[in-house]
C-alpha cells in the first residue's frame, strides 16, 4: 500500500512546453523522500500534483484525498497577517467544522510541540522567520495528516535556524509518522532529511538517480559529521552534476 504516487506523470504548460516528466514516484506510509534538483526542474510542480493543487497533462496521481489528510508547508509561511499564531494554526480545524474550543486546544498543543506555546497571541509580523515557519509547521500538523509536503521550507532561513527546524521536523515525524515529500535544491539538506533521495534532471524533470540513506530517523547526534553522511552527499552531488551535464 502506498501513501501517495505519481505514475508516469507529464505536465505541459501552454507556451512553455514540458515542465515535468515523464516522472514517477511511489511513497510508502511513514516514508520521508527528498526531491533534489536544479531550479526549474519541476520539483514544486510534483509537490503541487501530490497536494491536488494542479492536475497532470498525462499520467495518474494517487494521493490522500480526505479533508486534512494532506498538508503543505511552502517556502513562505503564508500565515494570515491579521490573525494570531493560535488562530492561524486553528484554521484547518475550523475549516473542518471542529468546535472552536476544541480547535483552539488542539492548536495550542500544536504550537507547544514546535516550541511556540508562549507566542500563541503573536501576529505573524511579531514572529521571526524561524518562528513563523514553526507556526506554519504546527498548522500543517494540527490535523495529523497522512501526507506532509514541504516545499523548500528552509530556503529563507539562516543555517542555525535551518538545522533546528530539520531536527524539529524529524521529532514531530516520529510522533505522527506521516509520509513526507521534502523538496530542496540543497544536497546536504536532502541527505539529512530523507531516507530516500531522488535526483531530478533539469526541466522537464525526470529521474536521474535514486539514493537510499541507510541511517536511522530521526538522525543520531553527529550524523552530519559521519562518514556515511559525507559519502551520501558526494554520491548525490555527483548524480546531480551528471544530470546537469547531460
Amino acid at each position: 500500500m502506498t501513501a501517495a504516487a505519481l505514475q508516469a506523470i507529464e505536465v505541459d504548460y501552454p507556451g512553455r512546453g514540458r515542465a515535468l516528466g515523464p516522472f514517477s514516484l511511489a511513497l510508502q506510509p511513514g516514508e520521508i523522500v527528498a526531491l533534489v534538483g536544479p531550479s526549474g526542474c519541476g520539483k514544486s510542480t510534483a509537490l503541487r500534483l501530490l497536494a491536488g493543487l494542479e492536475a497532470p497533462t498525462r499520467g495518474q496521481v494517487q494521493r490522500a484525498a480526505g479533508r486534512g489528510e494532506t498538508a503543505v508547508v511552502f517556502q513562505a509561511p503564508t500565515l494570515m497577517p491579521w490573525a494570531s499564531a493560535l488562530d492561524n494554526v486553528a484554521l484547518p480545524l475550523a475549516l473542518e467544522g471542529v468546535d472552536r474550543a476544541q480547535a483552539r486546544r488542539r492548536a495550542q498543543a500544536a504550537l507547544s510541540s514546535v516550541g511556540l506555546s508562549a507566542a500563541h497571541g503573536a501576529k505573524p509580523a511579531q514572529l521571526s522567520g524561524g518562528m513563523a515557519m514553526r507556526a506554519a509547521l504546527a498548522r500543517a500538523l494540527v490535523t495529523a495528516p497522512k501526507l506532509l509536503l514541504l516545499d523548500e521550507p528552509f530556503a529563507a532561513l539562516d543555517e542555525i535556524t535551518r538545522r533546528g527546524l530539520a531536527a524539529d521536523i524529524h521529532r514531530l515525524w516520529a510522533q505522527q509518522k506521516p509520509a513526507i515529500v521534502f523538496v530542496t535544491h540543497n544536497v546536504e539538506e536532502a541527505v539529512y532529511m530523507a531516507s530516500r533521495v531522488l535526483v531530478m534532471t533539469p526541466g522537464p524533470g525526470r529521474l536521474q538517480a535514486e539514493m537510499t540513506v541507510d541511517a536511522t530517523l530521526p538522525r543520531p547526534e553527529g550524523f552530519r559529521t559521519s562518514a556515511l553522511f559525507r559519502e551520501m552527499v558526494e554520491r548525490t552531488s555527483a548524480a546531480l552534476a551528471q544530470a546537469m551535464a547531460a
